[in-house]
């Protein structure tokens, strides 16, 4: 496989019109899904409570919500929590309602409608204010991130690709979030953690990319910038197919096998290595080709009077 994938040659710089259509495609999508539909905030973001109990024998989940709705709790939701006897519990702030009086009630109704005995583990609270500061600071974390690349890609390589990084990563993170907005799955701290991961991701593998581009317009005396790149994305091809196949591997593993509690997690980094190898290709390099790189701008510079001084 890795032979294979080493003796490549394909034109994707000639393919830009297409990457062009299918990125707009994804990125309008995910747009019209945020604006329109909005992030289903999970209660780290929007305040509530976090109950987990356990029970002797697994529980039907069903039962569960139909319990809670009937006893005036019909925003909760549950799922399971690391094994089928554990069940996690979230559920908005309730007017008059304190963490020990949530807790005793949301007891009292699961013994009611269960058989078997159930235990409180525990109960935890975040405030509406806490969850919008949660928010906030999070926004700005993805910001701050997408800053300090800026300036880092600027420094070791050159503004143009600077500009091609940013414009991936911010591809990214906009087509994962919009895909949890589509399909309004929760979006949490956890989620969050996956967005900043996948920028990490996708920044390395465009990295990887952008090093052998530079290397190779000094190192070619001929050919054009779109054969330079497309040459260097071939070079770079099986280091990056095999590193996202194996990264795949894992997270898939995760998703399947990891509970429900992590689903999300797993998710959102299995759409961010996919998203992010797609643009470290189509997306970075094609940008920088379109903003007219050429072998000067990574040429070094030579300092004045350094002639001279190199003559015996």
């Amino acid at each position: 496989m890795r032979s294979f994938i080493n003796n490549t040659n394909f034109d994707f710089m000639g393919r830009y019109k297409l990457a062009l259509i299918v990125s707009g495609f994804l990125l309008a999508v995910s747009v019209i899904s945020i604006a329109v539909r909005g992030l289903n905030f999970g209660v780290d973001f929007t305040g509530g409570y976090t109950i987990e109990v356990g029970y002797e024998q697994a529980p039907d989940l069903n039962v569960i919500r139909t319990a809670l709705a009937t006893a005036d709790l019909p925003d909760s939701q549950v799922q399971t929590f690391g094994s089928s006897t554990e069940v996690l519990i979230r559920m908005a702030p309730k007017e008059g309602f304190t963490g020990a009086s949530v807790s005793t009630e949301v007891l009292r109704v699961l013994a009611t409608a269960s058989e078997s005995e159930v235990t409180m583990r525990r109960v935890e609270f975040v405030g509406p204010q806490v969850g919008e500061e949660l928010r906030e600071k999070g926004g700005l974390a993805v910001l701050a991130a997408l800053f300090g690349i800026v300036l880092y890609i600027w420094f070791r390589f050159e503004k143009k690709f600077s500009v091609g990084s940013v414009l991936a990563l911010v591809h990214d993170v906009l087509i994962t979030v919009g895909f949890f907005a589509l399909f309004q799955i929760e979006f949490d701290l956890t989620i969050l953690a996956a967005i900043l991961a996948v920028i990490g991701y996708s920044l390395n593998d465009t990295i990887v990319v952008f090093d052998r581009i530079r290397e190779n317009f000094v190192l070619m005396r001929s050919g054009t910038p779109a054969e330079v790149m497309n040459q260097s994305i071939n070079q770079t091809l099986s280091r990056t197919v095999i590193t996202s196949f194996t990264t795949l591997l894992v997270l898939t593993s995760l998703f399947i096998f990891g509970g429900q509690i992590i689903h999300g997690f797993a998710l959102a980094l299995i759409l961010g290595v996919l998203i992010g190898t797609y643009s470290s290709i189509f997306v970075a390099s094609i940008a920088v080709l379109r903003l007219g790189i050429t072998k000067e701008d990574l040429m070094p510079v030579e300092k004045e009077g350094a002639e001279i001084d190199s003559m015996p």
